[in-house]
């Protein structure tokens, strides 16, 4: 009797994508880290599917592989709908959804993100080349740009350059959802 071959985790998935384009394209993982920051250790274990990146993460590496940043956040996406549940803890309490499908070929990407309570990313700070807007829907969240604490309720709103290392947090004792508009030149 064959054996059901067993269905990768969601966040597998999305390593799994990445790993495959970096040795499609050749790319060795020391390259990888200097265009994007992160550590060769994390790169492995995003790749390994042990943690899944935010938006954030997910477009410098894609800007790094010199592929469109859809096809990453695609397989974010599909992992999302299937266990939203599993999924926010996989990413560290933080959890997304694409507001803008099809945007594969333009600048201007939105997201719905939600924090549990009192929760911020772990690891190094995150940036991306471009801008970034976040409008607080729900709850209080502390965006770090560089060394500015940037503190924000409902209906507050933050328009930053997002080259610069910026971390989000939820201050709060409810889980925090803004709309995050991101542009990549």
């Amino acid at each position: 009797m064959a054996r059901k071959k067993a269905t990768p985790e969601p966040t597998s998935l999305v390593g799994q994508k990445i790993k495959a384009y970096r040795l499609e394209k050749d790319i060795a993982l020391d390259a990888i880290a200097n265009e994007t920051g992160f550590s060769v250790e994390r790169l492995k274990q995003i790749e390994s599917g042990e943690i899944t990146p935010p938006v954030g993460a997910l477009l410098q590496i894609s800007r790094a592989l010199k592929i469109d940043s859809s096809l990453l956040l695609e397989a974010q996406k599909e992992s999302l709908k299937k266990r939203v549940k599993e999924y926010t803890k996989r990413t560290e309490h933080y959890a997304y959804n694409t507001l803008t499908p099809g945007a594969e070929n333009k600048h201007l990407k939105a997201f719905r993100v939600t924090i549990d309570p009192f929760q911020d990313h772990t690891g190094v700070g995150y940036h991306h080349e471009g801008e970034e807007f976040s409008y607080v829907l729900h709850g209080n969240v502390e965006i770090t740009v560089g060394e500015n604490v940037n503190k924000l309720g409902p209906g507050d709103s933050l328009h930053f350059n997002s080259g610069i290392q910026h971390n989000l947090k939820n201050v709060g004792n409810d889980v925090a959802e803004l709309l995050v508009v991101i542009y990549s030149p």
